[in-house]
């Protein structure tokens, strides 16, 4: 592996360093970005009460000490539940302390991001179905725009090379080839939702550019495995960067298109393994892809052969190390 194409690659911590710390903490945060991380990513639920929180299941059992569902929780019961007493708590002082382990919100997130003292670029999935549908989208680009991160060019982490082509895509609204709607990391858990792909592919009619000038400045970025989630948010903010999150691929994207709306493919490492040319299809389509979970070194290193653009890890310093980025 040579420097350069090693310095191409964006290593994105996956709900945080999420194998050092419990997941959507601002503990394993924290943690990410000591430890070099160019990115976090994280996954996104609306509460009863209009809040955008940092939790990846449909329901909280998992991951703390209450029960239900997020979107029939307001934002003050969630604050209530430890999330961090699922991990063994020894190993770290500070996940006994609830300042780093309570419910983490977007807006916090957010201010964390912005404050790190480096550039450090932020992978928000929304999680799809919801009783709150379109509300999510709305409410999480009313947030960014506070932030004055609705727009590329506000700042930046080491990005990837833009993609140059055009390619044609299927219609809005096509929720197909992505799978469980479990978001980058394979263990869900109870409660985790589902997309079921149900709706109707249009034919390849029209031609979207499939990454704008200065998508690679952002430093946000929005994934989902709903592709109609992601058209919610190119018709809204069309410079935002979107990528598609996949867990199969659907014989109607074989040859490398994305739905409308999705300008990067996000394909899971079961994809990548079991058929590496599909990289090479999406970028000769002109898509970045971005490819979720890799944790072990030879995936890292399938990745590199393959000059996918970015890796989103559990284990970022790990996957830093691999590629030579670590003292």
């Amino acid at each position: 592996m040579t420097e350069a194409r090693e310095h191409r690659i964006q290593v994105v911590a996956h709900r945080g360093a999420s194998e050092d710390a419990p997941e959507h903490t601002l503990a394993a945060y924290m943690k990410a970005i000591e430890d070099g991380a160019d990115a976090l990513e994280c996954d996104v639920r609306l509460t009863a009460d209009g809040h955008l929180v940092c939790v990846h299941d449909r329901r909280v059992n998992r991951t703390s000490n209450g029960r239900g569902a997020v979107s029939a929780l307001e934002l003050s019961d969630l604050a209530a539940l430890d999330f961090g007493s699922w991990r063994d708590s020894e190993e770290s002082p500070d996940w006994r302390d609830p300042g780093f382990t309570s419910v983490l919100t977007l807006e916090r997130l957010l201010e964390l991001v912005v404050d790190a003292g480096r550039p450090v670029q932020l992978a928000i999935e929304t999680k799809h179905p919801t009783r709150w549908a379109g509300q999510v989208e709305e409410r999480l680009l009313q947030l960014l725009r506070r932030f004055g991160l609705d727009e590329p060019g506000r700042g930046t982490g080491p990005a990837p090379t833009p993609a140059r082509a055009t390619t044609p895509t299927h219609g809005p609204g096509t929720d197909v080839g992505g799978g469980p709607d479990a978001g980058p990391g394979a263990d869900v858990g109870p409660g985790a939702d589902v997309v079921t792909g149900s709706d109707e592919v249009t034919g390849p009619d029209g031609v979207m550019e499939s990454d704008e000038v200065g998508q690679a400045e952002s430093t946000v970025r929005i994934m989902s495995f709903s592709a109609r989630s992601l058209h919610r948010i190119s018709s809204a903010a069309p410079r935002l960067p979107t990528v598609y999150l996949m867990q199969f691929v659907s014989p109607l994207l074989r040859d490398g298109r994305l739905p409308a709306g999705a300008r990067i493919a996000g394909p899971g490492i079961r994809i990548v393994r079991n058929h590496p040319g599909y990289v090479e299809r999406l970028h000769r389509a002109g898509h970045r892809v971005h490819v979720w979970t890799v944790n072990e070194p030879e995936d890292v290193d399938l990745c590199v052969r393959l000059g996918v653009e970015a890796i989103i890890t559990n284990r970022p310093r790990q996957v830093l190390s691999r590629l030579g980025r670590l003292p």
